[in-house]
C-alpha cells in the first residue's frame, strides 16, 4: 500500500486559462482514490459487496453507484474510484474485508489526473488523436477502454452520450489537456 495522499491535480494552472468553448468544454475532474483490484471470481465477490459497486464482468464496461465507479480492465483487473474518500482508509477497507482472499489491491491514487470532455462535439475533438470509432452504436453510454490519446495512453470511458472522462498518467496529463484544447479552437 502507498503512503502517499492523493496529490493535487497538475491541472490547475492550465484550467484556469481555459476558453469557453460550449460545442466541447474541457474540465479537470476532481482528485478520487483509485485502486487496481485483481483477482479471482470469489475474491471479485467480496471486492464487489465490501466497494459497494459491482464489479462488472462485461469487457469494457464500467458501473458506477454514488461517487464510487469500478472500471473493467482485463479480465482480472478493475479500477476501483472513489470521489471524496481518503485513499489509505478505502485500501484499508478493502484491505480487511479481502482477506483470506487471492487477490492484489494497490492504491493509484497518486499516478494520473482526470479531464472531462463533453458537448456535442466531443466524439470529434478526441477522434483527432484516439483511433476508436467513439460513435454512440459503438462506443456506448457506460463502456470504458484503455486506448492511446497522441501519443498518451488512457483510461477512456463515456458516462453520458456527450460526456467523456479521461484518465491520464500525470507525466503525460498536461500534453493530453493542450493536445484537446487544441482541437478544441476549430469551434472558437
Amino acid at each position: 500500500m502507498s503512503d502517499l495522499a492523493i496529490r493535487a491535480n497538475s491541472l490547475g494552472s492550465l484550467a484556469s486559462t481555459i476558453r469557453n468553448i460550449p460545442s466541447a468544454t474541457l474540465a479537470v475532474l476532481p482528485d478520487t482514490a483509485k485502486l487496481v483490484f485483481r483477482g479471482r471470481p470469489a475474491a471479485v465477490d467480496v471486492a464487489g459487496r465490501a466497494f459497494g459497486v459491482a464489479l462488472p464482468q462485461e469487457a469494457c464496461r464500467f458501473s458506477a453507484k454514488g461517487d464510487r465507479a469500478a472500471y473493467w480492465c482485463g479480465p482480472d483487473e478493475w479500477l476501483l474510484q472513489a470521489g471524496g474518500e481518503a485513499p489509505a482508509a478505502l485500501f484499508a477497507s478493502l484491505d480487511a474485508a479481502l482477506a483470506g482472499q487471492s487477490c492484489s489491491l494497490v492504491d493509484v491514487s497518486h499516478r494520473s489526473d482526470a479531464i472531462a470532455l463533453s458537448g456535442p462535439e466531443a466524439a470529434y475533438i478526441l477522434n483527432h488523436g484516439c483511433p476508436l470509432d467513439l460513435s454512440l452504436r459503438t462506443f456506448p453510454v457506460g463502456m470504458c477502454t484503455r486506448t492511446i490519446l497522441g501519443k498518451a495512453t488512457i483510461m477512456l470511458s463515456r458516462p453520458a452520450p456527450e460526456i467523456f472522462h479521461i484518465d491520464v498518467g500525470r507525466s503525460f496529463a498536461r500534453y493530453v489537456w493542450q493536445l484537446l484544447d487544441e482541437a478544441r479552437g476549430e469551434f472558437a
